[in-house]
């Protein structure tokens, strides 16, 4: 990417751009600080273990070197020496080898996570182009890489200058110790001294892995017409988003009108609105709306509610006000709980009256704050 398509690149990534990158094998990684990881891991277990080290590599040294007589005459005795020599090594390695595993685990899936890509394991030809590689070389980044090895350089030298000038003394006493514990000893204190040197690569880590992340979030930035594309395309096209948006609203107009026969009462304007109305003491803390509608779909729910025998109340203000403040499938408001109380008292009162041929009672008229009615309200969806 060169200087002039970065500078164009000046809106924040989102995140499907984010969630490509990922599935292409791009996140920020930091090799300064996975390797200082896995050789400060590596240098500690070899301290640890410096006591069986040391034996192990005398019992290797035993068995290329030691011989019995007997085994002089056999001429299996170069490939069993081989073999133990193999398997001893992987036992006095043992430790070294799993934490230095571990250790790049951890080191890698300390910044950026844990990822498998196919894709970053696909051979791409520019990487072999030897121009790309020039120009990343001149690079911020590639500036930015010498400096690091610069910085790298300056700081295991002074550690290094200190550290021999402070174990000059006992080096000379090495000498004087016996074998096997002046082996111990001289490899305790290279041990010690690695680690030394590389916790110093933990300060380049430190300012190597904000910089990864400041690089990585600045190459996945977006130019402002890759961002306008990708909304497009995120958002589909108005027409399809229409064509959705209407038949969501038919699958909800057929599904709210299959709930008007279950509705207890629907109340109407009469012709402008009508709200049906499903009340179960036992299941509602309060009447529920089912259904409601304006002038065409209002038609169509008094129609199946007539068919269904479905009690209906014509009550023009309290319809108005459920039609304005009461949603589908959700209890009605409590300002109109007792307006809505008396109707429904009517329809139960009706309802018996009916069953046991008594005089009908009168139909309710219920007080609507004025607040409530609000102006005329004639959605287009639902003509």
């Amino acid at each position: 990417m060169d200087e002039t398509e970065q500078q164009d690149r000046t809106e924040e990534p989102t995140e499907r751009r984010l969630s490509e990158a990922r599935d292409r094998g791009e996140v920020v990684r930091s090799r300064d600080l996975a390797g200082a990881v896995v050789t400060i891991g590596v240098l500690l277990s070899l301290v640890l273990v410096t006591a069986p080290l040391a034996y192990g590599a005398k019992a290797l040294l035993q068995v290329g070197l030691v011989y019995r007589p007997e085994q002089l005459v056999s001429d299996d005795v170069m490939s069993d020496a081989l073999a133990s020599a193999v398997v001893l090594g992987l036992i006095v390695l043992a430790v070294p080898l799993l934490v230095s595993t571990l250790a790049a685990i951890a080191g890698n899936l300390a910044v950026g996570g844990w990822i498998f890509s196919a894709e970053a394991l696909t051979p791409k030809p520019e990487r072999f182009n030897p121009i790309s590689g020039l120009k990343r070389l001149f690079s911020l980044r590639g500036v930015v890489e010498l400096g690091k090895a610069f910085a790298k350089f300056l700081v295991v030298a002074v550690i290094t200058w200190f550290l021999l000038g402070y174990l000059a003394s006992r080096f000379e006493a090495f000498a004087l110790e016996p074998s096997a514990q002046g082996i111990i000893h001289a490899l305790s204190v290279i041990g010690w001294s690695g680690v030394a040197l590389a916790s110093g690569l933990i300060l380049i880590a430190a300012v190597d892995v904000p910089w990864q992340m400041y690089d990585f979030k600045k190459r996945m930035r977006m130019t402002k017409e890759e961002l306008k594309r990708e909304n497009k395309e995120s958002d589909g096209n108005p027409e399809v988003r229409s064509k959705i948006r209407q038949l969501q609203q038919e699958m909800a107009k057929r599904r709210m009108m299959t709930d008007v026969p279950k509705a207890d009462v629907v109340i109407t304007n009469p012709t402008h609105f009508a709200v049906a109305l499903r009340y179960d003491d036992k299941k509602m803390r309060a009447p529920v709306v089912v259904a409601k509608g304006a002038d065409l779909i209002a038609a169509q729910i008094r129609a199946i509610a007539k068919e269904h025998d479905v009690i209906t109340v014509e009550s023009p203000p309290l319809a108005r006000a459920l039609y304005r403040h009461a949603d589908i499938g959700r209890p009605i408001p409590t300002a109109l709980y007792v307006a809505v109380a008396q109707v429904l008292a009517y329809v139960f009162r009706l309802r018996r009256a009916l069953r046991q041929g008594e005089p009908l009672p009168d139909a309710p008229q219920p007080q609507i704050d004025p607040a409530l009615l609000g102006p005329r309200i004639r959605h287009k969806e639902h003509r």
